[in-house]
């Protein structure tokens, strides 16, 4: 073969390389596209999936509505800038009528709480109503500039103040203190030095919300197990007492962990006598 010819034939080669360099390039951007793409729809299909199914559960709701409602609050924004008001739709949308007499607050007693108002139907907390049930334990958050719904790599609780989740629960809590009414209850935990604490939900949102117009007392029920640190003397209760208003009465009782389980595993035993 002729040397000219030999410099064609190679031009020609390497032409045929980057094109196909080129294509290659091009079908692995445009399948990490359709994964990425498909990721992120899946996670917005999965958390709706949760949603709607919780929300059904509920009579009387819209619940493609309450999930728009719900959606509108965080989609397109800086995950660390979305402040409570973000989801004043989703509270309207997700309105419940008040339990008067059944409300139950809670702070650091989580799983007590629910084991009881499971067993026993006496007793309402905000993760029992539509407001608190249709994204109860689960994570999200929306990014500038997407249409999508995150549910990994948001940022936590301590992150930012104004994060998608800690927002919800906030506006939620707010909404669920706002609709107390007659005689409400609160389970707070006997094991810690300061079972009212400041930071907490119930101290920083829900006490400063209730309205003296509609709750007539504040039952403190305090939880608590053998090696028990606390009692209803603690300063912390004391400082509950005074945040509370002049026209709301207070109570508080020390009540023994396995007490409310005995009591409440007994479908025969009233409400009133587990404490």
């Amino acid at each position: 073969m002729e040397r000219g010819e030999y410099r064609h034939q190679e031009k020609k080669r390497r032409r045929r390389c980057l094109i196909l360099t080129v294509v290659s390039v091009l079908l692995l951007i445009i399948i990490v596209a359709v994964v990425l793409g498909l990721t992120l729809r899946k996670n917005t299909d999965k958390l709706k999936t949760t949603f709607m199914a919780r929300c059904e559960e509920f009579k009387g709701y819209d619940c493609e509505k309450v999930w728009g409602a719900f959606e509108q609050a965080y989609v397109g924004r800086d995950p660390c800038k979305v402040p409570m008001e973000a989801y004043d739709p989703f509270i309207a949308a997700a309105a419940f009528k008040p339990k008067c007499n059944r409300m139950m607050f809670w702070s650091k007693t989580k799983d007590v709480v629910h084991d009881f108002t499971e067993k026993k139907d006496c007793f309402v907390t905000v993760e029992d109503t539509l407001l608190g049930s249709v994204l109860n334990g689960l994570t999200w958050c929306g990014k500038e500039g997407s249409t999508e719904t995150f549910t990994t790599d948001c940022p936590g609780w301590t992150d930012c103040v104004n994060n998608t989740v800690r927002s919800f629960w906030n506006r939620v809590s707010t909404a669920f203190a706002e609709a107390a009414c007659g005689d409400v209850t609160a389970m707070l935990n006997g094991s810690i030095t300061t079972p009212f604490h400041p930071a907490s939900i119930f101290a920083s949102i829900e006490v400063k919300r209730f309205d003296p117009a509609k709750v007539k007392s504040l039952n403190v029920v305090l939880v608590t197990q053998k090696n028990n640190v606390t009692n209803c003397t603690n300063a912390s209760l004391k400082d509950l007492q005074r945040e509370l208003d002049d026209g709301i009465k207070y109570d508080c009782k020390e009540v023994a962990e396995e007490q409310l389980e005995e009591c409440s595993s007994n479908p025969e035993t009233p409400c009133g006598a587990c404490w």
